[in-house]
C-alpha cells in the first residue's frame, strides 16, 4: 500500500510526519511524505528554527509525484496539523487529484484544532476550515474529545451524547470516526477511552491513564488507525490494534522518562504490542 502523508516535520523528536511515517513504514506501507513545515523541533520547547511552507510549495511537490505517474497507485492521503487555510486548500486539492487518478483512495484527516485545557490552539480560520472543508472531504477522521465537540457544535459528557456528536460529524461526510482522549461520565479516573464509529456501530477501548504528557501521540495513532483500517476495513479491529500499539509506545516512553515518544526504540509495539485490550461494542 502507498500513503501520501501531508504534515509538519521536525528534525529532532517525533510530531507530524516525524511521528506518522515510521510506524506506517514499520507496518510495511510505502509512505510519500510531503512536509508543510520543516522545524528543528516541536514548538512545545518554546523555541525552534526552520520555516513554514505555503500551499504552493505543497502543490509543487505533489505535482512532482504526479509527474512520476504514480498517483494511480496511491491508496490514501493522510493529513494532520494545518498551519494555514492555504495549506488546507492544497491538501484538499491533492485529495481530489489522488481520487481522480485512484478512485478507491481514501482521505484520512486528523482535524487538529485544540484540546481540553488548552482550548483552540490553531490559527484563526483553521477550525472553520476543518469543519466546513476538510472534514466533509474525508473518509476517516480522528478528532480528540475536544475536537469532536467543536466539530459537532455540542458539549458531550455521556456516551450517548458522544455517539450523537459522532453522528453529527459523520453527517458532514466521513464514514469512520475515531475519537481519542475520550472522557465521559462513566470513564474511571485512572483510565481513558477511545471510540471508533462506523456504519451506525460504536466500539470502545479503555486503557489505563498514564502520567506523561508528550507531543506526537495523536499523530501516531491517526497513522496506525488508518493503516489497520486500510488493511481490514474494520473500525473495531483497527481500533484494537492501534490502541494497543500506542499504549505500548507511551508506556515505554513513560518508563524511560523521555520528553519525546520513543518511536524507534519501541517500534516492536507497532507490529507485536506487549499488551492488548478488549474492544467492546457500546
Amino acid at each position: 500500500m502507498n500513503v501520501l502523508s501531508i504534515q509538519s516535520h521536525v528534525a529532532y523528536g517525533h510530531v507530524g510526519n516525524a511521528a506518522a511515517v515510521f510506524p506506517l513504514q514499520r507496518l510495511g506501507i510505502e509512505v510519500w511524505p510531503v512536509h508543510t513545515v520543516q522545524f528543528s523541533n516541536h514548538t512545545g520547547y518554546g523555541e525552534w528554527t526552520g520555516r513554514v511552507f505555503d500551499g504552493q510549495a505543497v502543490e509543487e511537490v505533489v505535482q512532482g509525484i504526479a509527474d512520476r505517474g504514480v498517483l494511480g497507485s496511491c491508496d490514501a492521503v493522510l493529513s494532520g496539523y494545518l498551519g494555514s487555510a492555504d495549506i488546507g486548500h492544497a491538501v484538499v486539492g491533492t485529495v481530489a487529484r489522488v481520487r481522480a487518478a485512484s478512485p478507491g483512495a481514501v482521505y484520512a484527516c486528523d482535524p487538529v484544532i485544540g484540546d481540553v485545557g488548552r482550548g483552540v490552539f490553531v490559527r484563526p480560520g483553521i477550525a472553520e476550515f476543518m469543519r466546513d472543508v476538510a472534514v466533509p472531504a474525508a473518509d476517516v477522521v480522528t478528532p480528540n474529545h475536544f475536537e469532536l465537540d467543536l466539530l459537532s457544535g455540542r458539549t458531550t459528557r455521556t456516551l450517548p451524547e458522544v455517539e450523537e456528536a459522532v453522528a453529527a460529524v459523520q453527517a458532514l461526510g466521513p464514514g469512520v470516526v475515531l475519537t481519542t482522549s475520550l472522557i465521559t461520565d462513566d470513564t474511571p479516573d485512572d483510565a481513558v477511552d477511545l471510540l471508533a464509529s462506523e456504519g451506525g456501530r460504536h466500539f470502545r477501548v479503555r486503557t489505563p491513564r498514564l502520567g506523561l504528557s508528550v507531543n506526537g501521540a495523536g499523530d501516531a495513532i491517526a497513522a496506525l488507525f488508518l493503516a489497520h483500517w486500510l488493511d481490514t476495513r474494520s473500525a473495531d479491529v483497527a481500533l484494537g490494534r492501534a490502541a494497543a500499539s500506542v499504549f505500548g509506545l507511551l508506556q515505554r516512553t513513560e518508563n524511560a522518562g523521555s520528553r519525546e515518544i520513543l518511536l524507534v526504540a519501541a517500534q516492536d509495539e507497532f507490529v507485536s504490542p506487549t499488551r492488548t485490550f478488549t474492544v467492546e461494542e457500546v
